[in-house]
Formats: structure tokens, C-alpha cells, sequence
């Protein structure tokens, strides 16, 4: 049984530094690998699939052909987690040399001992905000469904910018807040994800004020939360019998509850436009 503290998850989700998140994953990813069977860490896109391991799968396809990943030569992978993507854009473009940059060193472990002896993926411990990288280095940073942690965001940017060759691409996948209001109005229409949604609550048009005013050229954004949350959560209700079994092996009653009804708030918010989920490219 894997013992989680309240009072500490709820300080880590208020406080959000990059610790706390790194606590946070530590002691909650689970979660989503005992609900999905799989190893990646985002919520899918669920266009045409109807399982979670291949609306990630298919995510993670989407953000690869939108990064033109098929013409690049270094990838950089900012908050890769456990590398499943990484690994997923290797066997599809077997030429990318991937560098997977996380700050939480626990995550990069297990990654690195599950992909011994693949050539062209390597493993950084670094922050997002000061990538140990040489300038224009890179033709391709990818942050997928990370970026919703760094803070500050346009440090992130300045710092891709810096690294990027100039004809490379930035590819950001990452849940928003579309609201345009203050933070007590966001709150309350985000109901219980204020508490549960542990990152930073990025309104679309801060990221791209981050993205253009630190040089960049916004190319394209896809906005796709209605085969992300929606479905998300259907599977999850349609199945939520077996799935919280499965939660449960591991974790006490109060975790999958708290999910499951973030879940739902989740796909509410989502029909009525209060969040959405994006994939920006820039140049």
C-alpha cells in the first residue's frame, strides 16, 4: 500500500514548487500507470481509439508529426518522465537523437534501466528553466504535457530559444485555462480542480504572450480537449469498477475518490470551455 498524506499533497499542490511536483509524481503517478496498464503519463488523445494506452499512444503521435520530428536530427524532451514517449518517437523515426531532460531524478532512473542499449536516447537532470544545453544545439524541443509545471514559463521559452537552431521548432502540449479573469473567478469555476489540478493554471493566452514576446513565431495550435477530457473521463466512468480495484491494490479509498470526481468536474469544465488542452508549435 503506497501511504499518502493529505496534508502534504495538498501543501505540495499550493505551494508547486519544483520539489513539491516532484513529490507529487512520486507518490500519484502510479495512479494513472494502475488505471492505464501502461507507463506514459498524460491523458490521450482520444480521437478514433477507445483504450487509454492508445489515446496516449496517439497523443504522443500527434505532438511527433506536428514537431516534424521525421526531419529532425536532436530532440530535446523537456519533463519526459518516464521516457515512454521518448521511446515511442525513436522507433518511429529511428534517425532522432533524443535527450530526456526531468528534474525528477527517480523518474529518469527507472527510464534509463528500462532502455539500456537503445542508441540515441539519453537522460539529463535538469531544470526546464536552465537547460544544460550549448546554444543552438538542438532542432527540436518538445514539452509534452509538461510545461504546465515550469515556472516561470518564460524563463522555459528563453531558454529553447537560446538552445534551438533557427530553423528548429518548439512543440508545446499542455492543458489550459481559457478564462480570461482573475485567479478568484478561475477557482471558482474550476471548482474542485483548484485543488486537484497540481500545476500551474495557464490561461492559452499567457502561453502564447510567453511564447511570442520571447521571440518566437507562433506556427500553429491545435486545440484538442474535447478528445482529451471528455473521453478521458467517459472511460474512466464506463470502467471505474475495475479501475478502482486495480487503485486500490495500492492506494487508500480517498485517492481514487478524490479522482474520480475530479474526473468528472474535468469533462464539465471542458464542455463548457472553461479548460482546454493545446498543442502550440513555434519557430
Amino acid at each position: 500500500m503506497i501511504l499518502v498524506n493529505p496534508l502534504q499533497v495538498i501543501l505540495w499542490t499550493f505551494r508547486r514548487s519544483e520539489q513539491d511536483v516532484v513529490n507529487l509524481y512520486n507518490a500519484l503517478s502510479p495512479v494513472m500507470q494502475l488505471a492505464t496498464g501502461g507507463s506514459m503519463l498524460n491523458f490521450g488523445c482520444w480521437d478514433g481509439v477507445e483504450n487509454p494506452i492508445a489515446a496516449q499512444s496517439n497523443l504522443c503521435a500527434l505532438v511527433g508529426d506536428i514537431a516534424e520530428l521525421g526531419s529532425a536530427n536532436r530532440l530535446i524532451d523537456v519533463g519526459s518522465g518516464l521516457s515512454a514517449p521518448a521511446l515511442q518517437w525513436k522507433s518511429t523515426y529511428g534517425s532522432v537523437n533524443i535527450c530526456c531532460v526531468n528534474i525528477n531524478y527517480k523518474q529518469l532512473l527507472i527510464a534509463s534501466k528500462s532502455v539500456r542499449g537503445n542508441n540515441g536516447l539519453s537522460f539529463v537532470n535538469a531544470t526546464s528553466t536552465a537547460l544544460p544545453f550549448s546554444e543552438r544545439s538542438a532542432d527540436r524541443i518538445v514539452a509534452l504535457e509538461s510545461a504546465q509545471h515550469f515556472k516561470p514559463l518564460d524563463q522555459f521559452i528563453v531558454e529553447s530559444r537560446r538552445v534551438l537552431k533557427p530553423d528548429g521548432f518548439l512543440v508545446i502540449a499542455l492543458p489550459v485555462v481559457k478564462l480570461d479573469a482573475k485567479h478568484l473567478k478561475i477557482a471558482m469555476k474550476l471548482g474542485i480542480l483548484s485543488f486537484t489540478w497540481s500545476s500551474e493554471h495557464y490561461r492559452l493566452d499567457h502561453v502564447k504572450f510567453a511564447i511570442e514576446n520571447n521571440g518566437f513565431k507562433i506556427r500553429d495550435i491545435r486545440h484538442i480537449g474535447h478528445n482529451v477530457y471528455e473521453p478521458l473521463t467517459d472511460y474512466y466512468v464506463e470502467n471505474r469498477k475495475s479501475l478502482r480495484q486495480n487503485i486500490l491494490k495500492e492506494y487508500p479509498p480517498f485517492v481514487e475518490g478524490i479522482l474520480y470526481k475530479s474526473l468528472l468536474k474535468m469533462k464539465d469544465a471542458s464542455a463548457k470551455g472553461i479548460i482546454d488542452y493545446v498543442i502550440v508549435k513555434a519557430s
